[in-house]
């Protein structure tokens, strides 16, 4: 066979592949068509949507209407944001644009023309939701309208949404006169986004103070437990001094925080009412116990600045000594005597003599019985520096 003949016979038998190649992919396509109704719903089964009333769907942004949004919800099922829908979401809805990707409440399967019908109170709300989570993250300042005044605070408008500032979120020019804020315009920023518990707060004083937060949060880093530092006593309650604490920040400014000295923690010594100790405006020292994150304020202690009088007390005052002392309180059980700062001792009743009174402020001569560092328990008996009438 000539070398021609070789070359036409490798031609042909090419051919004759691709041709046996081709017959097959064509039997394979007619093969994989649907042969039935089943077939073909199989096929498309995944495909198919078909909304339901309660359903929350995906569906595309066809056109948007002054009155009406159509969505595209797939196997050429159109839906409708219409009448009460399209107001309550008319913000919303300004946003979105043909060819956007929403998510859709199916409210009913039978509307008008065979459409369904949407909402988008939920995607709305969500985006809302989203739209605070945002402006917290980056503390952006927002505008609120005040509606409605209560004990609390101030409920606000904020980007036709309802949120709350309450009164301690207000700077020191709106203490006392928030009420007056009804109707008015004030600037805010977001301190709480909670969408699970429904909760929107807002804080006026996180603007007007803001510097002076900013100063506070400094502060706060720069607080160590267990150091002393200078504070001035901004109010006295029943149950304890609030002070203002001077925290060295620089070398050139100083950053305040609030804390509290506890009744227990104004003197070693019983304190009836802090009153007693100290006014608003006293300048006075205070030791820190701890810091409580949560409302960035301090727990404070004055008397723990001096050593616990009641410490190795025993070695102090033997059973037996007699020492001279001041009379502290007068109760119906017995009195009190102070016989050194922070140590008061106890005259029973029943070592009184009858018609015996001793007042407060008294000087008096007492024998000590016995006493207790771990109960801090001094029991004293009256010495006598007058005969008893009937030894007269």
């Amino acid at each position: 066979m000539s070398k021609k003949d070789t070359t036409v016979k490798k031609a042909e038998q090419t051919a004759v592949k691709k041709a046996e190649k081709t017959a097959a992919t064509k039997k394979t396509k007619k093969i994989s068509k649907p042969q039935t109704m089943a077939d073909l719903l199989a096929k498309y089964e995944e495909k198919i949507v078909v909304p339901k009333k309660g359903d929350v769907i995906k569906g595309k942004v066809t056109s948007v209407g002054r009155k009406i949004l159509r969505v595209d919800l797939g196997s050429k099922t159109e839906g409708l944001v219409a009448d009460k829908e399209f107001v309550l979401a008319r913000a919303y809805i300004s946003e979105l644009e043909p060819g956007q990707e929403i998510d859709v409440l199916v409210t009913s399967d039978e509307g008008i023309s065979g459409n369904v019908l949407l909402s988008l109170k939920r995607a709305a709300l969500d985006s809302k939701w989203d739209y605070f989570q945002d402006k917290l993250d980056k503390s952006e300042v927002l505008e609120a309208k005040g509606i409605e005044v209560n004990k609390g605070g101030l409920i606000v408008l904020v980007n036709g949404v309802r949120g709350f500032v309450p009164s301690s979120q207000f700077g020191k020019h709106l203490v006392g006169k928030f009420f007056q804020l009804k109707g008015e315009t004030i600037k805010v920023k977001a301190i709480e986004v909670d969408r699970e518990k429904n909760r929107l707060i807002f804080s006026e004083r996180h603007v007007s103070e803001a510097d002076e937060l900013a100063n506070k949060e400094k502060a706060l880093e720069s607080v160590k437990v267990g150091e002393s530092y200078e504070a001035i006593v901004s109010g006295v309650m029943h149950f304890g001094l609030f002070v203002t604490v001077e925290i060295p920040v620089t070398k050139e400014s100083i950053g305040h925080v609030e804390g509290l000295v506890h009744i227990s923690e104004i003197s070693w010594e019983k304190v009836t009412h802090p009153r007693d100790y100290h006014r608003v405006g006293d300048r006075l020292k205070v030791k820190v116990l701890g810091i409580d994150e949560k409302k960035d304020k301090l727990n404070l202690s004055i008397k723990q600045l001096s050593d616990d009088p009641w410490t190795d007390i025993e070695s102090r005052y033997q059973a037996g000594t007699t020492v001279a002392g001041t009379v502290s309180r007068v109760e119906n059980f017995g009195v009190f005597v102070n016989v050194e700062d922070g140590v008061d001792g106890l005259i029973h009743a029943s070592k009184l003599q009858s018609g015996q009174e001793l007042k407060k402020g008294e000087t008096v001569t007492v024998h000590v019985e016995s006493v207790s560092s771990e109960q801090k328990r001094m029991s004293l008996s009256l010495v006598m520096t007058k005969m008893p009438v009937e030894y007269r």
